[in-house]
């Protein structure tokens, strides 16, 4: 049977942290490879963590990246240009995007952080075959290794999506960025996680620190354990670490949420977790 994996290329949340004190659990932002046994299958977001991620996919030969973009703040699209193969035109990118429908488009926005005086390579000189693909969030869709992907919106700040992927009866869900209310579980989480094997959750913040955040856009690793709790789910992975949780408070973090619930994992970079 196929083996679904996740590999973590980038952790952290809002900027890049290269400092000493960022090494345990790592300082580039969002980005994760999905592999079903050796091969990519999928990839989560287009942080600084892509960078090392497309090297890594030239050294293996691999021609083709389905990317499933949760949204386009900075810290989410800003290594998109530095991923080696959308250069390559032996190469070819499917990127997908939920929460610009009605935005122009993913091929625009990405166009358009990608004009001068911004960026000096547009988006037309990368070589690679590009295709792109908007829905609303809520559609459900199979991509090209036939992996079942659903979707969720999020409450966050111009939008986002979040993802189920679903092969072989392994499940694995990407929930980042969202903003909770304090007492109400977000329904559409709570759906799209249901049962779940891993759900990698935004946990920018503790519930602690939440109060002085709030229209941010962001939730808590509490939050995360209380949804997966209530939905089923088997293990949470806590994500996107806030740039001001270095090392010392994340080891802290990590050791609260363990005793929180068994079901905890802190998300580190180059860490693989099984799905399934």
């Amino acid at each position: 049977m196929t083996t679904m994996t996740v590999k973590f290329w980038g952790v952290r949340g809002s900027i890049a942290c290269p400092s000493q004190r960022h090494l345990q659990y790592g300082g580039n932002t969002s980005c994760i490879e999905v592999c079903l046994d050796d091969e990519t299958a999928a990839i989560l977001d287009c942080g600084t963590g892509i960078h090392g991620l497309g090297a890594e996919q030239l050294r293996k030969g691999n021609k083709h990246a389905n990317i499933l973009m949760s949204h386009t703040h900075w810290d989410h699209i800003n290594g998109f240009p530095f991923f080696a193969p959308i250069f390559r035109k032996d190469c070819s990118v499917s990127i997908y995007a939920g929460h610009l429908f009605h935005r122009g488009g993913i091929q625009q926005i990405l166009a358009d952080h990608l004009e001068q005086p911004l960026f000096p390579v547009p988006l037309e000189l990368m070589g690679a075959k590009k295709d792109f693909h908007d829905f609303e969030g809520g559609a459900e869709f199979n991509i090209s290794n036939g992996i079942r992907v659903k979707t969720a919106k999020l409450n966050h700040p111009g939008g986002a999506t979040g993802y189920r992927l679903e092969k072989n009866g392994s499940t694995l869900c990407y929930v980042t960025d969202t903003e909770h209310v304090p007492g109400k579980p977000d329904q559409n989480i709570l759906a799209l996680i249901e049962g779940a094997d891993v759900v990698i959750y935004d946990c920018t913040y503790t519930d602690a620190e939440y109060p002085k955040y709030m229209g941010w856009g962001h939730s808590t690793w509490q939050e995360g354990v209380r949804l997966c709790q209530a939905a089923g789910a088997k293990q949470l992975v806590i994500f996107h670490h806030d740039p001001s949780h270095d090392d010392t408070f994340m080891v802290h973090l990590e050791a609260e949420a363990r005793r929180a619930w068994h079901g905890t994992l802190v998300a580190r970079e180059q860490m693989i977790v099984s799905v399934g």
